[in-house]
């Protein structure tokens, strides 16, 4: 069961950077620090080591399987009982996910934009809106997050440059002064993210030029790293050691910078970036999460159950809902291991049982 929808080499690039990058910048900055102090900038480096063996992974096992996605041939490499297993384990990985993403949507703009309005009202606006792009298919989301990723970078240069005036370069010295074991601490925080590559388990069967795929996966990636790069080193050298303690250390960046007259209050480019990085996210998951369970019980067309999967999110949202602080403590200690395990641990088990197989089928 091939879906007919495919995308362009662009809008897969596009389509990573989005969906990796829409939280990655929101916290992981202030987790960073908190490990690496002022040499976070550098953590970056050792943690999209993740990514690189996440993106060697799945385009190695889309190759072995092309057509096909991480679903499918998972039950032939494991078998089909394993397979359906695995693939239940995907759900509730995806719905996790989508919950993450919505708790700290709620709290973003909670605390930005609707402090007062009821958490359910917001949740259920934006997932009303993502669950219609999933209907109306990859093809259109990837259309509309190559016109959505061209703003966000437009006005992320534009925030850089202002805060230049802000920022301070004696923040990031000395250089190493722990050591290099506080930066390679500092990158666990960001590996979950950098291997969330590991989508390409969904995403390739629908990109009309399979051969390309490893390139643009890692042209992607390079484009993550210099976003956390800069990011890192904007908010340190504006915030120095206070950075850690900031929930949302980017958007402190934003508010602190500014110019005097009209554009004196920020927030709303901040929560303009963050509605558009959202609703792609949340979106391109909303479409694996549908892809997963059609092939999972061979439903041939996944729009079918894309309304009851929303609403699902939804519920699964509301159950598992936390605070900041409990959120802070599950993106820094929990997420790293869950997340690594799943997107890294488990596609590298495949694709070891997969080759062991073969080596097997060759043997006299």
């Amino acid at each position: 069961m091939k879906s007919p929808e495919k995308i362009t080499g662009t809008q897969l690039g596009l389509l990573l950077f989005s969906t990796v990058g829409a939280t990655l910048i929101l916290i992981v900055p202030g987790i960073m620090v908190a490990f690496a102090k002022q040499d976070a900038w550098m953590s970056v480096f050792p943690a999209a080591l993740t990514g690189l063996l996440s993106i060697w992974v799945m385009t190695t096992l889309a190759q072995r399987y092309p057509g096909l996605t991480i679903t499918q041939y998972g039950s032939k490499i494991i078998g089909k009982w394993l397979g359906i297993f695995l693939g239940f384990y995907y759900c509730h990985y995806l719905i996790a996910l989508i919950s993450q993403s919505l708790n700290q949507h709620i709290q973003f703009i909670s605390l930005v934009l609707l402090p007062k309005s009821p958490s359910l009202v917001i949740i259920l606006t934006l997932m009303c809106l993502c669950g219609l792009t999933v209907y109306a298919g990859i093809e259109v989301i990837g259309r509309c997050n190559e016109l959505l990723t061209s703003l966000i970078v437009v006005l992320l240069i534009a925030l850089c440059i202002l805060a230049i005036k802000e920022s301070d370069p004696g923040q990031l010295k000395p250089l190493l002064g722990e050591g290099i074991q506080p930066i390679l601490q500092g990158a666990v925080g960001p590996s979950p993210w950098m291997s969330q590559f590991f989508f390409l388990g969904w995403l390739l069967p629908v990109l009309n030029q399979p051969e390309k795929a490893r390139k643009i996966s890692l042209i992607s990636l390079l484009g993550l790293v210099l976003l956390i790069f800069i990011i890192d080193l904007m908010t340190i050298m504006v915030f120095g050691p206070l950075t850690d303690k900031l929930n949302f250390s980017f958007l402190s960046v934003i508010q602190y910078v500014g110019i005097e007259g009209s554009f004196e209050r920020l927030e709303a480019i901040a929560v303009s970036m963050w509605m558009m990085a959202i609703f792609i996210k949340i979106s391109v998951l909303l479409f694996m999460l549908c892809l997963n369970v059609s092939h999972l019980f061979n439903i041939p067309n996944y729009r079918g159950i894309v309304t009851p999967l929303t609403l699902l999110c939804v519920i699964g949202w509301a159950c598992v809902y936390t605070n900041s602080t409990e959120l802070q403590n599950e993106l820094t200690f929990q997420f790293p291991v869950a997340g690594n395990f799943i997107q890294i641990v488990i596609p590298l088990l495949l694709l070891t049982i997969d080759t062991l197989k073969r080596i097997g089928n060759k043997s006299p």
